[in-house]
């Protein structure tokens, strides 16, 4: 019997040992679990990365599986403390074993397994932690986690044969989150401490160091006196490791921890916007109507559009590699090459964070504070900003995954009402801070939002793109994804109809209020906010330079609104749901400022809209270039028409509502544009050209309901065109990009619209646009 039950217990620890011995093979091998190229570690942006490069041959950024956008060091670049104190504190027999000790690991599985000591320290050498950093996603439970343990055993064992010690603790180094948007030792450096690597005390090193047991909780920013502990810690460890003495420790550990703290803005690298756009747009499946909600009508309509029509738009998914399958942008080591300027690009997004967030937003707290109900317009009922923040609440990813978890409503409002810590933007840098997740929506929503693109109106070539202001907290693209009611931006396409069908620049309209007949036995008197030169009969020139409600409205009387609608596609217009009413003169549909850049490109080009190209060409990983993009044009209007219509555009610039471009910025390059305002200040515009850029942009708030009180902010010569204006500042004085504001529009020599081009009818008043779009299809 006896001898029975040992050859048993032997035939188990055989079985056993056969067993786990066959497991670890097949993870070896990668029939269990995920085995990588392990090569690719140690290449900063390895071939599976792919990459972003502007025009100028800057790398914007990279798309990858793993966060390759982290600032990296090589071992040399290392203050030899970071290393003492990462090792004395992280795996102090790391020079001593293979990947895996053995030591360190029984000890763990008696001390926390059996014993379940908490504090007794883990198994994980710094090869294993830089294993899971890599390549585990993070667990959903503790069985997830023990299962990852064997794979990231295996890995360990790998990534000592392939690297030296020195090469494993730098890749370590670089990409452990520091927390704070700190990625990579570098980035951690120049966050905390502004320094580079090398320079780092001994101090500094420690406390670094002790952020890699948990970086939230020793988060020296927010819980200082936590950080100082661990750090003294790490200090106590190098003790014993001997990396320091008794006397250096107690000196040390006796010093406070001193900051000088600047948190990274992109962690993301450049152009965050822009990138995430391309990526949606590139890996973009063919649309399918069951994949899209029963209200997606529009975006299925769109999506369906630009897989037809935009080589770009799923560009992964049409085109296969040579073994068959189909490119992938976070596997395939892609260089992207897209027609950004780098340069231009950053000064659109200097432009747009010196305007709104330097200038409008302190205005914009300034009439919010003490109201009640702030962020909510004033005109607005306590009852109405009530219900808008709730809605905000339901579409929250709180209430959502609450609400998926089966909470409920009672949870749900208790768990908003509860303050808990999280980090906030503030237009000068993150903080962390305690609110309820309530306030925390209140909070975020009493920013301003923004868009802002710029092309080139000849080929389409997108120059800059902003789709907002900061990507990590506002990531609804205000550019391109966003669509907002356009107001009197709307109104050179009626102009350009009106051109179209016979009429000048000079021709004249009766300046009155007039009251239209409309379907359904309905009637539609619109307002206008100056009644400057009533009752005369002035020239279009003077009416669209004025942004005149009255003058657009008599237009339409006398064209075919569905024939304007019908343009307005044409335009590049995608919006299915706009109706052929008397009221579309007014601007009451919405449209994202690429599609009004890309139809402004008209009037400078002959009548030829370009639509935006982002891409030139694409390589693969060995530089062969595997797709190449042209300009996709399409001709709108006669070349006739589009003179006239830079004519009719420049007044709006030399002497109607936007002339301050002229006047309090001082550009005096030729331009034509239009300033757009809708109602209560909810959106303000302004889209404009010179002879070789075509640019747009939109300011306003997160909903309608949020704008500026007073036309006095909130109007789009006050909003949106002082950001083109900046802009255009930095532009022309950086002579490198080549642009001059002597440049001139290709106008024919001779040509005459109506025999007086350029009418002096007097300065433009500062007019209210908005009024007159109460009703957004008509009656009365």
């Amino acid at each position: 019997m006896r001898k029975k039950v040992i050859i048993g217990l032997w035939t188990v620890l055989l079985v056993v040992v056969l067993g786990t011995v066959a497991a670890f093979w097949a993870i070896a091998k990668g029939y269990i679990g995920y085995m990588p190229d392990l090569q690719q570690l140690e290449n900063p942006v390895n071939k599976f990365a792919s990459q972003v490069i502007s025009s100028d041959g800057r790398v914007l950024g990279t798309w990858s599986y793993t966060r390759a956008n982290r600032l990296f060091v090589n071992y040399n670049q290392i203050a030899p403390s970071t290393v003492q104190a990462l090792v004395a504190t992280e795996d102090v027999r790391f020079y001593d074993h293979s990947g895996i000790d053995f030591r360190a690991l029984m000890r763990a599985i008696f001390k926390r397994g059996i014993l379940r000591q908490k504090n007794a320290g883990g198994g994980s050498t710094i090869t294993q932690q830089l294993a899971k950093q890599v390549y585990s996603s993070q667990a959903s439970s503790v069985e997830e986690r023990l299962s990852q343990k064997p794979i990231e055993w295996v890995i360990a064992v790998q990534l000592e044969r392939l690297y030296t010690k020195e090469e494993i603790l730098t890749m370590y180094l670089n990409y452990f989150d520091f927390l704070h948007n700190a990625v990579g030792l570098k980035s951690a450096a120049k966050t905390y401490f502004s320094k580079e690597p090398k320079d780092l005390t001994v101090n500094e090193s420690a406390m670094l160091i002790g952020l890699c047991k948990n970086p939230s909780y020793y988060n020296p920013v927010r819980y200082p006196e936590r950080a100082l502990q661990r750090r003294n810690v790490v200090l106590g460890q190098m003790l014993k490791a001997g990396y320091v003495t008794q006397e250096e420790m107690d000196s040390l550990s006796a010093q406070p921890i001193e900051l000088n703290f600047h948190r990274a803005d992109h962690k993301e690298g450049e152009a965050t916007y822009l990138r995430e756009h391309l990526r949606t747009m590139m890996m973009a499946k063919k649309p399918e109507r069951a994949n899209y909600a029963s209200w997606q009508k529009q975006k299925y309509y769109e999506d369906s559009v630009a897989w037809e029509n935009d080589p770009l738009y799923g560009w992964c998914n049409k085109n296969r590699k040579k073994d068959g399958s189909y490119y992938n942008i976070y596997t395939d080591g892609l260089k992207v090459f897209t027609t950004i300027d780098s340069r231009m690009q950053r000064y659109a997004e200097e432009a747009m964070a010196e305007h709104v967030t330097g200038y409008l937003q302190p205005h914009f707290n300034a009439e919010r504070k003490g109201k009640a109900n702030a962020p909510y317009g004033s005109n607005i009922s306590s009852e109405k900003a009530k219900q808008d923040l709730n809605r905000a609440m339901r579409q929250s990813a709180r209430y959502l995954a609450m609400k998926q978890a089966g909470a409920s409503d009672a949870d749900i409002e208790k768990a908003f009402a509860t303050p808990v810590e999280m980090t906030v933007y503030s237009t000068s840098g993150d903080i962390d801070t305690t609110m309820t997740p309530l306030d925390s929506i209140k909070y975020t929503k009493g920013f301003l939002r923004s868009g802002f693109v710029c092309m080139d109106p000849h080929t389409g070539a997108v120059k800059a793109y902003v789709g907002g202001l900061n990507f990590r907290h506002f990531q609804y693209d205000m550019a391109s994804l966003g669509k907002r009611q356009v107001g009197s931006t709307i109104k050179p396409y009626l102009y350009t109809l009106a051109m179209e069908n016979g009429w000048s620049p000079c021709d004249v309209a009766p300046n009155v209020q007039q009251t239209y007949q409309v379907g359904g036995g309905q009637t539609w008197t619109p307002r206008n906010g100056s009644r400057a030169r009533y009752g005369e009969m002035v020239t279009l020139k003077w009416g669209l330079a004025q942004s005149n409600n009255w003058i657009s409205a008599y237009l339409m009387s006398q064209l075919n609104p569905s024939a304007f609608v019908r343009l307005l596609h044409e335009f590049g217009i995608m919006n299915q749901d706009i109706h052929p009413s008397m009221s579309l003169c007014l601007g009451p549909c919405d449209i994202s400022v690429q599609e009004m850049v890309s139809a402004y490109t008209s009037f400078p080009n002959k009548g030829i809209r370009t639509a935006p190209l982002y891409v030139t060409r694409i390589e693969d990983a060995e530089g062969n270039i595997v797709a190449e993009f042209a300009p996709r044009i399409n001709e709108v209007i006669s070349e006739e028409s589009a003179y006239k219509m830079i004519v009719l555009m420049r007044g709006v610039i030399d002497g109607g509502t936007g002339s301050r471009m002229r006047n309090r910025y001082k550009i005096t390059a030729p331009m034509g544009g239009k300033t757009g305002t809708t109602n209560d200040n909810s959106d303000g515009w302004f889209v404009g050209y010179t002879p070789n850029l075509a640019f747009g942009a939109w300011v306003g708030g997160d909903e309608r309901d949020i704008h500026f009180n007073s036309m006095t902010y909130g109007q789009g010569a006050s909003a949106s065109l002082p950001i083109c204006a900046l802009f255009l500042q930095k532009v022309y004085k950086d002579a490198s990009l080549g642009y001059s504001q002597d440049e001139q529009f290709d106008i024919p020599a001779g040509f005459d619209p109506c025999g007086a081009i350029y009418v002096d009818e007097g300065e433009a008043e500062e007019v209210d646009e908005s009024v007159g779009l109460d009703d957004l299809f008509d009656n009365n």
